[in-house]
């Protein structure tokens, strides 16, 4: 764990280096005392670490893809950073049961982007599932800041926002109906954030806008 917090000082420094200062809003909904599923639309390569930073003291855990895991150097730093692999193309047990087993008996919680792509809008059941196996609350986050690396350096453009915890009642069961109540629910909740922010703001995915 005290690594996990060096590797957080170093991200500060980077961030502060290439961005300037980070706008957080409404931290104070955050739960204090509990593990919870964090959840955010997935804009950027390095929003995970956004919003680790702009969450801490808590500790996270985060899905990243297999072939991450290949080159060992990189495996071990995203590893000591709370990363576990997964196979996009064979999704296996352990995609559930380990953040499901750390948010339950461990301290740290999840960080998780239902659409599993930077270039999806789609948003996946998954993370239901695992906060209702948990027990845990969702809390729902916007990034919105640089997209792309010629962006980086504009300084002072970033800010991470949270929302109100969104708690899946254990006694609903995960049918179409209720999985798209609760997928409604978090969209809703994904637009009250950035127009929090800014009403004028709009996310543009930097691949679609090469494409045109």
């Amino acid at each position: 764990m005290k690594f996990y917090d060096f590797l957080r000082g170093i991200a500060v420094a980077l961030i502060w280096a290439v961005t300037g200062r980070i706008k957080y809003m409404n931290r104070d909904r955050i739960p204090q005392n509990n593990n919870y599923v964090l959840v955010g639309p997935h804009r950027t390569w390095w929003d995970p670490v956004w919003y680790a930073v702009a969450a801490y003291p808590k500790h996270f855990i985060f899905m990243a893809k297999i072939e991450l895991f290949k080159f060992k150097p990189l495996a071990w730093l995203i590893k000591s950073a709370g990363a576990f692999p997964v196979d996009r193309e064979n999704v296996g047990p352990s995609v559930i049961k380990i953040p499901v087993r750390e948010l339950k008996d461990g301290n740290r919680s999840l960080i998780m982007f239902p659409s599993g792509s930077r270039h999806s809008d789609d948003l996946k059941s998954g993370f239901i599932l695992i906060a209702r196996m948990a027990g845990k609350a969702i809390v729902p986050a916007v990034y919105q800041g640089p997209v792309k690396f010629s962006q980086l350096f504009k300084r002072n453009n970033t800010t991470v926002n949270f929302g109100e915890p969104i708690i899946i009642d254990r006694k609903d069961r995960l049918n179409k109906e209720n999985i798209a109540k609760y997928t409604e629910q978090m969209q809703a909740a994904f637009q009250e954030l950035d127009a929090e922010i800014d009403p004028t703001w709009k996310y543009v995915d930097p691949k679609r806008s090469e494409k045109k």
